[in-house]
């Protein structure tokens, strides 16, 4: 009789006048969403390669070590064409150099701002809002519509169970909705060979992950569909309760709990912490500035005493000197670079604190709604969430301390410190004449201890960890909406 059930379900939803057009849309969505992701990731991938190869031109081209300074960019994810996530809202480089901080720049939001105003459609987007109306489309009139039609006094004249109508309910409904999107997935999957995307064995899995994501949002919806029509007597009104509830899930809930984490944890800005950082940095250099003022001076002052007034040749500070001179202030100037660099990582440290501690109560509070766990869960599985930010700053600001002390390093052999000499003469008269000498050219530099940046990618273990509360919120969703679903049938009023 369970098997009765299962199909009298999937007949009536596969016959179902608007099952043939929801299902196209989907499938053409599906479709799209997935040939779109590819196209611009294989764009964002191209557009790599290419700064890539530039940044190594020029730094083969450099011909000082004195203001040595390069890039770093951020490599586009596989997976982001089925979850894209965070990854458009990100910057795509950072400079690296000895006077300025790691920040991640030119997000594709900030050059293209239309695709910040419509997004990018993805497969995790169709998820969350087509595929889980989808459900409740087809959901919403389980019960209460076969009780106004009288097909539930047909199927109970029979000796059947509430218990094994409900679970025919469930597996029928799961089966006709769950089975046909399948098809699109998987020919969405198959384009990704048409195009010669290759994916390592654990990208394939956490691909295969993120689909049993989706599988568990969309039953969840199909259970919450089935629960409602339970509890109401009329379809029309199980509709509107299902809509209202599917706006709260999808529209609501996640955005509330953002918002309140941000007013219980406040985190300054990005402005008032490079506010903050500018007047520091002005207040050091200033006083450095001051010092090196005087102490040029006394420079001076030691020359006059030592050039004599019986000499008509001209006095020049040894050149011997003059570098020992220079290296000293280079060499205190670097210290002022290296305190302003401390303070700029204790504000960025502070900042990086505050947000972390922001961003576990948002995505706390926002995980009250299965579809804000499924959308962090998509997110972390593909390498797009809001690690993927920490994650490249942390491995630039690591790749930045070992490309300037390298750099120093070399600066300090080869003599090329970048800094003006100013050298003093004394003519017959007693007239002082000064002249400018530049830094030294080393020529070609030897770039062979040069450190390399190696983009930082997302391990198995690490993408996987954190989606095992999400799913586990979602299974646990799915099984409270099945047992309402249960236990209102039980109590159903079929007249």
């Amino acid at each position: 009789m369970l098997g009765t059930l299962i199909n009298k379900e999937l007949r009536s939803i596969i016959l179902s006048p608007k099952f043939t057009g929801t299902f196209l849309v989907c499938s053409i969505l599906i479709l799209l969403s997935v040939y779109t992701g590819i196209r611009e990731y294989r764009i964002l991938k191209a557009r790599y390669d290419a700064n890539d190869l530039l940044v190594s031109q020029e730094l083969q081209q450099a011909t000082s070590w004195a203001h040595l300074s390069t890039r770093v960019y951020r490599e586009p994810e596989p997976l982001q064409i089925f979850a894209s996530g965070l990854d458009y809202d990100i910057g795509r480089w950072t400079a690296i150099a000895s006077d300025s901080g790691v920040k991640m720049k030119h997000s594709a939001y900030a050059d293209d701002p239309i695709f910040a105003v419509f997004r990018f459609l993805d497969f995790s987007f169709i998820t969350r809002f087509i595929l889980t109306l989808f459900a409740i489309l087809f959901t919403y009139n389980a019960v209460s519509g076969e009780r106004e039609d009288g097909m539930l006094k047909l199927v109970f004249a029979n000796s059947v169970s509430r218990a094994k109508c409900i679970i025919g309910k469930f597996v029928g409904s799961w089966l006709g909705l769950v089975v046909p999107i399948t098809i699109p997935i998987l020919l969405g999957i198959l384009l990704l060979s048409v195009y010669g995307i290759t994916l390592s064995s654990a990208e394939w899995l956490r691909l295969l992950l993120l689909l049993l994501y989706s599988l568990a949002l969309f039953t969840f919806f199909i259970g919450l569909g089935i629960m409602i029509s339970s509890l109401c007597r009329r379809s029309s009104v199980s509709f509107l309760i299902s809509l209202v509830a599917w706006v709260m899930l999808v529209m609501i809930i996640p955005r509330i709990g953002v918002m309140a984490a941000g007013h219980i944890v406040e985190v300054p800005r990005v402005t008032d912490i490079e506010s903050r950082l500018s007047s520091y940095a002005q207040s050091k250099w200033d006083e450095f500035n001051k010092a090196s003022s005087k102490r040029w001076e006394n420079y001076d002052e030691e020359s006059d005493d030592n050039t004599g007034d019986e000499s008509a040749e001209v006095a020049v500070l040894d050149e011997e000197a003059l570098w020992k001179i220079i290296e000293r202030e280079d060499s205190l100037s670097t210290e002022v670079e290296k305190d302003i660099s401390r303070y700029e990582m204790k504000l960025q440290e502070d900042l990086r604190q505050r947000k972390i501690r922001q961003e576990r109560l948002a995505y706390s509070l926002a995980r009250i709604s299965p579809v804000a766990a499924y959308q962090f869960g998509a997110m972390s599985l593909a390498g797009t969430g809001a690690e993927i930010k920490t994650r490249y700053e942390n491995a630039a600001a690591d790749f930045r301390n070992r490309f300037n002390d390298h750099v120093e390093m070399q600066k300090r052999e080869t003599g090329d410190l970048g800094r003006m000499v100013v050298s003093v003469a004394i003519d017959d008269e007693g007239n002082k004449s000064t002249s400018s000498v530049g830094g030294r050219e080393t020529g070609e530099l030897d770039l062979d201890g040069l450190p390399k940046f190696t983009p930082p990618r997302p391990i198995l273990a690490e993408a996987v960890a954190p989606t095992v509360i999400d799913f586990g919120l979602l299974v646990l969703f799915s099984l409270i909406v099945f047992a309402g679903a249960t236990a209102a049938f039980m109590r159903y009023d079929m007249r």
